[in-house]
């Protein structure tokens, strides 16, 4: 029994060895249809056709009858070893079709003679496709090194021309390539291109090259890096909806936008979005996710909307035109400011045409004045007016206040006011003073913008404008119950002199370096409103601040503006987006694949021998250990080891090991007549 324990591990690593080679390996490598044939492998068609002549004649002359299991095999050899293509696809990548045709035949005919078997086995006939438009760009040896080289990221399908599956993919992939347009290069690569062919193909640990998916096969490189390590393949459903988002996700790192109910709408997107952020909903009709251009889009755009799709359904029609005024889809509906009606916009949409609708409907009426669009709106000393660089006096008008219903209110007012100013028919009908225009023109000369602020966010940049002993009740965090909205306009003047002088050479002094570099390039002239909210005073207001301006040689006043405080974090997409995976590939496919990879390595004819050797090695370095000369032998009887022990020479104990030792000393025992001797009290006793 101690022999046994003593030699387990070479016995079950000899048991596995057996159990690999005579029934796990067999099952890896199967007789190839050669064989079948009787011929070598990679024999010639003709040599095909005459293999199968001659079995045929032996089988019409009545010399030889084959069972219809065994015709069916050969048969099967035969019709794939003739074609050509199929012959190609196997013998360099062991790809066959229609191998599951079969095992139908030999279900249906299974207890029929051969003669009854209607030939041929595979039908070669409309699996020819055109690939001949922009969708299959045809990638060779030549000109894949010049699409490694482009920046864009790149998308390539493995393909033969002799397969059905191919065939029907190649409607979804001319849809695919057109969704791509613009954002990514796409190819075709045919097996014929053995080289490239080889290159995107996976290896066994025989070194067989293979798809293990079958054709065709998808492969794409990141615009970061066009290496071999950095191939990713695709290895889910075959669909336009599933290949863009693992091309979207996977490669281009690109956001999803997610679909929303009637009843997760208002609560998961519109009161999570931003206050300054117009918020974009996508209807759609089929239900599939979002385009890869889009997701660019959302990225791009991140800081001006938030985006969300919304499955249409008829029995919900009502629902949404009673709420966004949309009675059909597709459509696009972009809500901008809280009690502005929505923008709807209808049919199908290509790219160029969503650019140029998001690009012109991505600021709310009155757009938020943020780190972001400060300059983009001319409300930046450091930068200029929305006129261009030429125009030397502009204004800002600027709403400040923490967000409250006051806030809207007076969001409400000043988009009113800027919709009158946009249009002279409008200011005629408010029977105002004809020089009250001074503020219309410089609207419509894009010397005049209007913006609000958040007073809360914004504290530092609020109360550098609003530098009063109220500002507390619209700069900053809210103290108590007293919200009040305020207007002011900035006016800034670029001087033109100070502008020309140029520091020569290093600062003599720190104060220079303040002077150049601590001030704004342009001066600034702040004025408080404190009448009516009635929107012809307002209006007033502006123009005679306007004329003053313009007209009147008033001095520059250059300091330093406080930065704006950005509002948002930086997206996840922009840290970290090749850390996000797809979800286009379910837990099962990605089960599936794993033991698909832990298969091959049982095909490695390798692990039988490798497994004897670790068998042969382990038993015989126990049996050296076991009969090593002067090694005391086992015994099952305890008796024997304890006389052994007895016998062998103690060791002697090291001199510190019995100082540790505790010993009693010597007073701890007294003796039975011991006597206790009287102290005396005298030193000299």
């Amino acid at each position: 029994m101690s022999k046994m324990k003593a030699y387990s591990v070479p016995l079950v690593l000899f048991v596995l060895a057996l159990f690999y080679q005579l029934l796990l390996l067999p099952r890896s490598f199967p007789p190839s249809h050669y064989d079948v044939l009787g011929i070598k492998r990679y024999t010639s068609i003709e040599q095909v056709k005459s293999a199968y002549d001659e079995l045929y004649s032996k089988w019409n002359s009545g010399e030889e009858v084959p069972s219809t299991i065994h015709f069916l095999k050969i048969r099967y050899a035969y019709e794939l070893l003739s074609h050509p293509l199929w012959k190609r696809n196997y013998d360099i990548y062991g790809f066959e079709e229609q191998l599951h045709v079969l095992y139908k035949v030999r279900e249906q005919y299974g207890g029929e003679s051969f003669s009854n078997i209607d030939l041929p086995l595979l039908d070669d006939a409309a699996i020819a496709f055109d690939h001949s438009d922009h969708a299959f760009k045809a990638i060779t040896s030549e000109n894949f090194r010049s699409m490694l080289n482009d920046s864009k990221p790149l998308l390539i399908q493995v393909y033969t021309d002799g397969s059905y599956r191919c065939a029907q993919f190649s409607n979804v992939w001319r849809r695919i390539v057109a969704l791509l347009e613009g954002i990514a290069n796409s190819g075709a690569v045919e097996l014929n291109e053995i080289d490239l062919a080889t290159y995107f193909a996976e290896r066994k640990p025989t070194g067989q090259y293979f798809f293990r998916n079958g054709l065709p096969s998808l492969v794409a490189f990141p615009s970061w890096c066009k290496a071999s390590h950095c191939m990713i393949r695709f290895e889910g459903e075959l669909s336009v909806d599933s290949v863009t988002d693992w091309f979207a996700t996977t490669i281009l790192g690109l956001p999803r936008i997610f679909y929303h109910t009637k009843e997760s709408l208002g609560k998961s997107f519109l009161a999570k979005s931003g206050p300054h952020k117009v918020k974009i909903i996508c209807f759609s009709k089929t239900g599939e996710r979002a385009t890869p251009f889009l997701r660019q889009i959302s990225k791009d755009y991140w800081a001006y909307a938030s985006f969300a799709f919304v499955l249409w359904q008829e029995e919900e029609s009502s629902f949404w035109w009673n709420t966004f005024e949309v009675d059909s889809a597709p459509a696009i509906v972009f809500i901008k400011d809280p009690g502005v009606k929505p923008t709807v916009y209808y049919g199908s949409f290509n790219n160029s045409w969503v650019s140029e609708i998001i690009e012109r409907n991505k600021q709310q009426e009155l757009p938020q004045l943020r780190s972001l669009t400060s300059l983009e709106l001319g409300c930046d000393a450091r930068g200029y007016s929305r006129s261009g660089n030429d125009i030397r006096i502009w204004y800002c008008v600027i709403l400040a206040g923490r967000q409250s219903s006051e806030l809207r209110r007076m969001r409400e007012t000043m988009r009113r006011v800027q919709e009158l100013l946009s249009s002279e028919s409008d200011l005629d009908a408010l029977d105002v003073d004809r020089s009250l225009t001074e503020s219309a023109i410089a609207f419509q000369n894009k010397r005049l913008t209007f913006a609000w602020l958040d007073g809360e966010a914004q504290e530092r940049y609020c109360s550098f404008y609003l530098y009063c002993e109220t500002a507390f009740e619209t700069c900053g965090p809210r103290r108590d119950l007293s919200d009040v909205p305020r207007l002011f306009v900035v006016r800034y003047k670029r001087n033109a002199t100070a502008e020309n002088i140029k520091v020569v050479g290093k600062p003599k002094n720190i104060w220079d370096v303040w002077q150049y570099e601590e001030v704004d390039p342009a001066s600034q002239l702040v004025v408080r409103y404190n009448g009516s909210t009635e929107i012809p005073e307002i209006i007033k207001w502006i123009s005679e601040i306007i004329k003053d301006g313009d007209f009147n040689d008033l001095p520059f006043y250059r300091v330093k503006t406080p930065d704006l405080v950005p509002e948002e974090s930086e997206p996840i997409w922009s840290r970290g987006a090749q850390s996000i995976r797809s979800k286009s590939i379910g837990v099962k496919d990605r089960i599936h694949n794993i033991m698909g990879k832990s298969y091959d390595y049982l095909e490695d004819p390798r692990i039988g021998p490798a497994l004897l050797l670790a068998s042969l090695m382990s038993f015989g370095t126990i049996w050296l250990v076991r009969n090593q000369p002067g090694r005391p032998r086992q015994s099952g009887q305890q008796s024997q080891s304890s006389t052994e022990d007895e016998s062998r020479p103690k060791q002697r104990e090291h001199p510190r090991n019995l100082s540790k030792k505790i010993r009693p000393p010597i007073t701890d025992v007294e003796p039975k007549d011991a006597y206790q001797m009287p102290l005396s009290d005298s030193e000299t006793d």
